[in-house]
């Protein structure tokens, strides 16, 4: 009886102990880049945009989209890894150009991606991964790609200041066409400041520059972004987001918020 209530009070301490080891939460969203932190060992990070609405006005032809349910898992494999599947549950765009419309509406194609840490995978001082991916044309013809596509990302973070830190997420990809058959080459970085507000609070300013050298035409999307996010406990974050672009062949705005939870 003795040892039963041992073993008892030792799990009952041992439970908090395992808990207070996991690494801060680090969900990829909701900036536009990509972190360089690994989720711990045999844990599920769920992240979920909830709504996701863009506009792009060009001449008379006005575009909005509205994605739901863009849905990430990422899961620790070991230490120093993570792999990752990603889904859009549906998207609804719609066209206008004078007095036409054109509304369509279907879900995203997946995205399976493996991120290794090369340096403090718990995303503390320097910090450093390599992210290859892959996109599958699971999605229709509204919002998925119509092919597959590749790349790879090198997320890196570095603080500069108490509670001040400097996040960079170089990307070069094997972009779909616009035609939905073939690829080209599309590369590009974002480059943030984030800052902790407080313990549960963190803000992130962000600058993205993308160069898309697709047949039909070649362009250069420029953005600036802004996101809070909100940690009330250690397994959960809600945030918001929004973007605007800066030049002529990026969108116009862009509004999102999201959750993380997890497990």
């Amino acid at each position: 009886m003795k040892r039963a209530v041992l073993l008892v009070l030792g799990v009952a301490f041992a439970i908090p102990a395992i808990a207070q080891d996991l690494r801060p939460l680090c969900p990829t969203r909701p900036g536009l880049g990509t972190p360089p932190c690994i989720v711990d060992k045999g844990h599920t990070l769920a992240e979920i945009g909830v709504g996701d609405w863009t506009r792009d006005r060009d001449g008379d032809m006005q575009s909005d989209r509205v994605i739901v349910g863009d849905m990430l898992l990422r899961y620790g494999i070991d230490t120093q890894s993570e792999i990752e599947i990603g889904w859009t549950a549906y998207g609804h765009q719609r066209d206008r150009a004078g007095t036409s419309v054109n509304r369509s509406s279907g879900t995203g194609d997946v995205l399976l991606a493996y991120k290794r840490s090369v340096a403090n995978p718990d995303g503390s001082g320097l910090s450093a991964a390599v992210q290859p991916f892959v996109t599958l044309p699971a999605g229709g013809a509204a919002i998925g790609a119509g092919d597959w596509g590749a790349g790879v990302i090198v997320p890196i973070s570095t603080d500069i200041a108490e509670g001040v830190s400097l996040q960079l997420s170089p990307e070069i990809d094997a972009a779909v066409d616009e035609d939905r058959s073939g690829r080209h080459l599309a590369y590009g970085s974002v480059a943030g400041i984030g800052v902790d507000l407080s313990e549960a609070v963190n803000a992130a300013l962000e600058l993205s520059a993308f160069r898309d050298d697709d047949p039909s035409g070649h362009s250069t999307e420029l953005l600036a972004a802004a996101a809070l996010a909100w940690q009330p406990v250690d397994a959960w974050q809600v945030d918001v987001g929004s973007a605007l672009g800066l030049n002529h062949s990026s969108p116009d705005a862009r509004l999102y918020f999201g959750v993380a939870r997890r497990f």
